[in-house]
């Protein structure tokens, strides 16, 4: 039977929080959505499939801050999830940098060789945080050097050195620059004669801004339509899991033997913002179904009047259905859409009666 995968879970699970912090890490993190990244933006791999880069380019388990990768579920073994290098850089005299998602990558090098990437991923919701991003990305980038002595060299063997991308995803950035990724690294200029360097020995710090836009723009495709759908907070999970399947062939089931299949909690995780969104909605409908039967009249006037004093017939009839819908859209019990519509003990005793008889 087929049952969703990891991915899958994490768009139904994150809902309209997917461009909050802690959803859209969690969402990045998957092995596909990197190979995408890592295929559109990174140079080492433009000739490899996003197939492989998943299965075979990517290393370990790479991690997402300081937290699990999928907390609210243990990783079934798939590998689907990265956890791999740690994200937490110490320094006694620089401080602590938190990276969002830090990983290993290798790539093919000079001849039968293979390089080893060192890849940071940011998600960014305020474009002004009170500094350039830009900034930020290269200072992520210098860290990750500074942070290898030791680590991946020692002494003064610095051409162990491992090359590092910080690639920034802004999910909300000003609309001058929507649907655009633009790339910062080092390069060789020839200011007296022709003497050339190696490139491996000074391409080592790449930072990368993808700042996401809407459809409608040309440049509204491949990984940046990938990356709104995925992370937008106003398409429903049902959609973006049709998107990704459709246009970017991302499998969101996998074949088990067993007979078990994980259902979403639909409820989970939902925002304050969403709870009065379903409130208003359940009165629209409810508002909608006054009318179809026939007691427009009596609804104008409790919107005049008030909730709390809504004419007996179509008021009545409009917030019976308003609470149905909150019990049934958000998984909520009789009182807590009652509370949510702020009925008073009287009107919440009225409609627990109703409720019963028409059940």
């Amino acid at each position: 039977m087929e049952t969703e995968n990891t991915l899958s879970k994490s768009i139904s699970a994150a809902g309209d929080k997917a461009a909050y912090d802690a959803a859209c890490k969690r969402l990045l993190a998957n092995k596909i959505i990197l190979a995408w990244i890592m295929k559109s933006c990174l140079e080492e791999f433009r000739n490899i499939s996003v197939e492989d880069i998943a299965e075979k380019y990517i290393e370990g388990q790479p991690r997402i801050a300081q937290m699990g990768v999928y907390p609210d579920e243990k990783d079934p073994g798939d590998g689907e999830l990265i956890q791999g290098s740690p994200t937490e850089d110490s320094s006694m005299t620089e401080g602590t940098v938190t990276f969002d998602i830090r990983f290993k990558a290798i790539a093919p090098g000079a001849g039968n060789e293979y390089i080893t990437l060192i890849i940071n991923v940011e998600a960014q919701n305020d474009f002004y945080p009170g500094y350039p991003i830009i900034k930020r990305g290269i200072y992520y980038c210098s860290r990750m050097i500074s942070s290898q002595y030791g680590v991946e060299f020692t002494k003064s063997h610095f051409e162990k050195i491992k090359k590092v991308y910080s690639i920034w995803i802004c999910t909300n950035p000003p609309k001058y620059c929507q649907n655009t990724i633009n790339r910062y690294r080092i390069c060789e200029e020839h200011l007296v004669g022709e003497s050339r360097e190696a490139k491996e020995n000074y391409n080592l710090l790449t930072a990368i801004v993808i700042a996401l836009g809407k459809p409608g723009d040309g440049n509204y495709t491949g990984i940046l339509k990938l990356l709104e759908v995925l992370l937008s907070s106003n398409r429903a999970a049902e959609e973006k899991k049709r998107i990704l399947q459709k246009d970017f062939q991302i499998k969101m089931t996998y074949e088990l033997e067993s007979e078990v299949q994980t259902m979403c909690n639909l409820s989970k995780g939902i925002e304050e913002r969403a709870l009065y969104q379903g409130v208003a909605k359940g009165f629209v409908q409810g508002i909608q179904q006054g009318i179809q039967e026939g007691m427009q009249q009596g609804i104008q006037q409790g919107i005049q009047q008030g909730i709390q004093e809504g004419v007996q017939e179509g008021m009545q009839q409009a917030t019976l259905s308003s609470i149905r819908n909150l019990m049934i859209s958000l998984n909520m019990t009789e009182d807590q859409a009652m509370a949510a519509l702020q009925l008073s003990d009287a009107d919440k005793e009225k409609y627990r009666k109703l409720l019963h008889q028409t059940q």
